[in-house]
């Protein structure tokens, strides 16, 4: 039987159609994989047992496993920090209910690692994990955990668990010593899923657990346990027969591609997996494959006067044609004597820096020699964002410096560009049409975990006055299965996005997702401004307005964002349906470092509800960014319903990552095990600090040493 499908995209741009083909073949180095065999739970550990290591830091891991065709698993792992590592599990058991039949579930999991193991000493490692401590508690359990490699090649751990991981051999919980509370674990009857039941926590009865591995080759490794799980749910409901707290299982690793593992189960069952750990800082197609910038040269014989007020018509062509050639647009420029103030945007580098490095170079080669200091001013849709000041000197002395790139940062004056002298010249009325591939998923409905629409989707943008942006996207669908749901929602709150379903059902095969007209402006230093009107995205449309202050050399930004919104009718048209609101948000912004980004939204959903979203995302020196978000209104647990309240994991991963070559381009993928009515949020395009961030400080800084790429 083949395993049901967990995984879910959300192609957001074109670059995700591949990307599931490219992360499968881009794992970590072997040595790192032989340090973190998975367990059937998707994190490092025996077959059913945890273990105390880590993942490296940064590592994404996935794995699917089959046990005897009656259960099967699909995880995700991250490894936060790292110390800490987070999961995203989707279960199905076959035949759970006589009256609901089969059973899928959706479970988080969080371990954080107490101690490192002290490799020459006793000093072992040491972690604690929370499992299944998000979802419907099928698999609820926690445990503390000791790890030790007592050879190259052989570990061993002890642990004591509690919940699932504490129902064999089970004995009066030591806990108890500290408060009878402790002693008695409350079943989760009536629980809707998802909620926190933190008066669980290391409740009830306790258990020891033990695991023995051996890599018994640079491939195999051989996995013995004696586990804490009595499988009293499987025993109850599917007949499952356990006969021994012993598992035993094999792990075999094919190169780079992965790892396969057999393993047997409590004497009465067989289990099939496969795992593969994914570093984010590897791309598929590692970059470089591009044209080398230019060199710095000594500039040309010209009189820096032909640069003035008037520059000269053919020397302006040619610095156009040479930027245009290192993917940068010429907006404008002035010179003053020895200064030259240069606009420009930056059309195909990821990082901010290497288009300011390939800027300067070619203005070094096209201007006068007399023109020793390069003033360079970013734009972003028309608006000018960041102002970055070099001198030909230190271009010169620091190209092929061995610190080049810190240095040539110290030397540069970051500034924020609003209100500075505004070089541009009368623009050219841009127009850009693309047509590219799409994926639309439709995951977690019980009668089928995925269904997916492909098509194609053509774009046109067209700005006719600096600012302006006026744009709009027609979808054909080619095939696909997302119109084949017959489940209906069952909110009592506004069906404000739980009606999905309808719009799969309802809308024709030729559909528009979004038709806006976005204004942007910088209202004064430090601040940004966005009006959007039209079809703002597939369910709304409406006015969005929004504000941002992000100071240039900080850490921090604050934002404000109102909305006035209808819903869309079904048919992905022009008409609209009778429920509208009016719903906003004030978010706060923070740059953590390390790649670190925590953002809080508060304010009121489309339902009307009133609460906050919490995000935290980490982002890659490549543009790979992972990320985990929840929300919590003034919507109770059981008006919400099953899932308790909103909430998921989200991927972002660069054309860049999967191609090799430069882009700005990029592909989301979302994981939130239900989309119901609390909570939601207006799905609006070019929202501000994502749209900035890479040209502001500190990610400016952080990704400076591009700069002489």
């Amino acid at each position: 039987m083949v395993l049901p499908r967990v995984f879910s995209l959300s192609g957001r741009r074109g670059a995700i159609a591949s990307l599931l083909g490219g992360i499968a073949t881009t794992t970590l180095p072997a040595h790192a994989q032989e340090s973190t065999g998975l367990s059937h739970y998707g994190l490092p550990g025996y077959v059913e047992m945890p273990s105390a290591y880590a993942l490296p830091d940064g590592a994404l891991a996935f794995s699917i496993n089959d046990h005897g065709g009656d259960v099967r698993r699909g995880t995700i792992a991250f490894q936060i920090t790292p110390r800490l590592t987070g999961t995203f599990r989707y279960s199905w058991f076959k035949d759970y209910s006589a009256t609901e039949g089969s059973r899928y579930d959706r479970s988080f999991d969080l371990r954080y690692q107490l101690l490192t193991e002290d490799p020459q000493g006793w000093r072992p490692a040491l972690a604690i994990g929370l499992q299944d401590f998000g979802g419907t508690g099928l698999f609820e359990g926690e445990y503390l955990v000791a790890s030790k490699r007592f050879s190259p090649s052989v570990t061993a751990s002890v642990g004591i668990g509690w919940g699932r991981l504490g129902s064999y051999g089970e004995f009066s919980n030591p806990l108890g010593v500290f408060s009878d509370r402790f002693k008695t674990r409350l079943g989760r009857d009536g629980s809707p899923g998802g909620d926190l039941n933190v008066d669980h926590f290391f409740r009830g009865d306790a258990a020891l657990f033990f695991g023995l591995d051996w890599q018994a080759t640079e491939r195999l490794r051989l996995s013995v346990e004696y586990s804490s799980d009595g499988m009293d749910l499987e025993s109850s409901r599917m007949g499952f027969d356990h006969k021994t707290p012993i598992n035993i299982g094999a792990q075999y690793r094919f190169g780079e591609a992965g790892t396969l593992g057999l393993a047997l189960l409590n004497g009465s069952a067989a289990a099939l997996s496969y795992s593969f750990i994914l570093d984010p800082r590897e791309p598929v197609a590692p970059s470089g494959a591009e044209a080398g910038p230019p060199p710095v040269a000594p500039g040309g014989a010209a009189a820096a006067a032909s640069w003035g007020p008037v520059p000269d018509e053919a020397r302006v062509a040619a610095l156009r044609a040479g930027l245009k050639d290192q993917g940068i647009r010429l907006d404008g420029i002035r010179v003053e004597g020895a200064a030259a103030t240069v606009s420009v945007s930056n059309e195909r580098w990821p990082a901010a820096a290497e288009a300011y490095g390939r800027t300067a170079r070619v203005l070094s080669a096209h201007l006068p020699a007399q023109v020793r200091s390069f003033r360079i001013v970013s734009h972003v849709k028309g608006v000018p964002v960041t102002s970055v000041t070099l001198t030909r000197a230190d271009l010169e002395a620091l190209e092929y410096a061995t610190d080049g790139a810190r240095l040539s940062r110290e030397r540069a004056v970051v500034r924020d560009a609003a209100g500075l002298p505004d070089p541009r010249l009368n623009p050219d009325r841009s127009f850009d049409v693309k047509l590219r591939p799409y994926v639309t998923p439709a995951f977690f409905d019980p009668d089928a975990p995925l269904r997916l629409d492909a098509g194609a989707e053509a774009r046109a943008e067209w700005s006719p006055v600096r600012g302006l942006y006026l744009s709009g996207a027609v979808r054909g669908k080619v095939v696909g299965n997302t119109d084949a749901s017959s489940r209906d929602s069952n909110s009592g709150l506004p069906h404000v996005r739980s009606d999905g379903p309808l719009y799969d059902r309802e809308s024709s095969d030729l559909y528009i997702p979004y038709v806006t007209a976005e204004w942007f402006a910088r209202p004064g230093t430090d601040l940004y401004s966005r009006v959007s009107f039209g079809l703002l995205e597939r369910m709304y449309g409406g006015v969005s307005g929004e504000v941002l202050w992000a100071p240039a050399d900080r850490r921090y930004a604050v934002g404000a964002e109102l909305n006035y919104v209808k819903q869309r009718d079904y048919e992905g048209e022009f008409g609209f349906l009778d429920y509208d609101v009016v719903t906003g948000h004030v978010s706060g912004y923070y740059d953590i470092g390390g790649g670190y980004n925590a953002q809080v939204d508060i304010g009121r959903y489309l339902a009307g509800d009133w609460g906050s979203t919490f995000t935290l995302t980490r982002r890659f020196g490549n543009g790979f960014e992972v990320g985990a978000f929840f929300t919590l209104t003034d919507v109770s647990f059981e008006d919400f319903g099953e899932g308790s309240f909103d909430k998921g994991v989200t991927f972002r991963i660069p054309l860049t990552w999967l191609t090799g070559q430069p882009s700005q381009e990029s592909g989301g993928l979302t994981l939130r095990p239900i989309q119901r009515d609390g909570g939601a949020r207006l799905s609006v395009r070019n929202r501000l600090y994502d749209l900035t961030r890479s040209e502001r400080e500190p990610e400016l800084t952080d990704q400076w040493g591009s700069f002489w790429r």
